[in-house]
C-alpha cells in the first residue's frame, strides 16, 4: 500500500497496525492511496498531539472518557462496515 508515498517511521507504524487489525477482523483497507494516506497522515497526528489516534474524521469533545468511543477502531466502524461497506474515515472495507 502507498509504494509511492514516503511515510515517516510513525506513520509506517501506523499501517502495519491497521493492516494487521484488517486483516485480523477480515476488512480490507482502502484501495485509493490518497485517501489512505489522508487517514494515517491524521491518526498518526492525533497519537502524537492528543496521545491516542482518534478518528480524524470525527469531532474530540475534549473528554478524555467520551473521547475513547472516537479513537481507532473506533466503536461505529463495524457497524459502519456492515450497513455502508466502509467506515466513516473510509479506511476500513467490507471484503470484497
Amino acid at each position: 500500500m502507498g509504494t509511492m508515498t514516503e511515510y515517516s517511521p510513525e506513520e509506517a507504524d501506523m499501517i502495519k497496525w491497521v493492516e494487521g487489525y484488517a486483516k485480523k477482523q477480515g476488512f480490507v483497507l482502502n484501495p485509493d492511496a490518497k485517501q489512505f494516506s489522508t487517514v494515517i497522515r491524521g491518526l498518526v497526528r492525533n497519537k502524537t498531539k492528543f496521545g491516542r489516534p482518534y478518528c480524524p474524521c470525527r469531532l474530540r469533545s475534549g473528554d478524555e472518557e467520551k473521547d475513547r468511543s472516537i479513537e481507532c477502531p473506533c466503536i461505529f466502524h463495524k457497524e459502519e462496515i456492515a450497513t455502508r461497506g466502509q467506515c466513516h474515515c473510509n479506511l476500513f472495507f467490507k471484503a470484497p
